[in-house]
């Protein structure tokens, strides 16, 4: 029997891609805004794309932030995918304007210090041992990215999560980070190919345990 998880839509994100592929690797996927549905899901995803406060003031607008944060500290799983990853942090500083994030990991998303920005391509990840979402997937995997800001590895994010890392140019920074029933994916899974969906599955069979 399939697990069910609902995908939110707060107005941003690559909603049916993400459904497509979170179907694929065996949950019964749900696309709404719907509070009530996104709290009872056994699994929840949040997407996003674009700019973080424009992200944020989507959650703002559909009273999204509580619910997430709510399902985090009573242990149930959430994943954040590329910018939706990027709102779990406590902020975002594009441009100089800083936006209040959901606090959720400790960090702040800035943009890559890097001569070639976007970053857009495949990238090897450094995942850690003891990673779930990484379970099973070779050292020398790949997934694919499309973005120009992200949080970076510090002692207090690695202090209270398991920290996934790559590097652009010079520039590294947090490609997945996993925190209690958090987890949360700089890159497209759903774009990153076997290595992507192996990573779903790997994050849909975690719902159940």
């Amino acid at each position: 029997m399939s697990v069910d998880v609902v995908v939110l839509d707060y107005g941003s994100g690559n909603l049916r891609s993400a459904q497509r592929a979170l179907e694929a690797a065996g949950a019964a996927v749900t696309v709404t805004a719907d509070l009530g549905l996104a709290e009872r899901a056994t699994g929840l995803v949040v997407p996003g794309v674009g700019a973080y406060a424009a992200c944020m003031a989507g959650m703002d607008e559909v009273r999204a932030a509580p619910v997430i944060a709510e399902r985090v500290l009573a242990g149930r799983p959430v994943l954040g995918i590329c910018v939706g990853a990027q709102i779990m942090f406590e902020e975002g500083d594009e441009h100089g304007v800083v936006t209040k994030g959901l606090g959720l990991l400790p960090g702040t998303v800035t943009r890559l210090d890097a001569r070639r920005v976007p970053h857009m391509g495949w990238n090897l990840v450094d995942a850690p041992a003891g990673s779930r979402l990484f379970t099973g997937i070779e050292a020398d995997a790949r997934c694919y990215f499309v973005h120009s800001y992200a949080a970076v590895p510090t002692a207090e994010l690695d202090a209270v999560a398991l920290v996934t890392t790559t590097t652009h140019e010079q520039a590294t920074f947090v490609a997945a980070a996993e925190r209690g029933s958090l987890s949360v994916t700089q890159f497209h899974p759903e774009k990153s190919g076997a290595v992507g969906a192996a990573l779903l599955r790997n994050w849909i069979e975690s719902l159940s345990s």
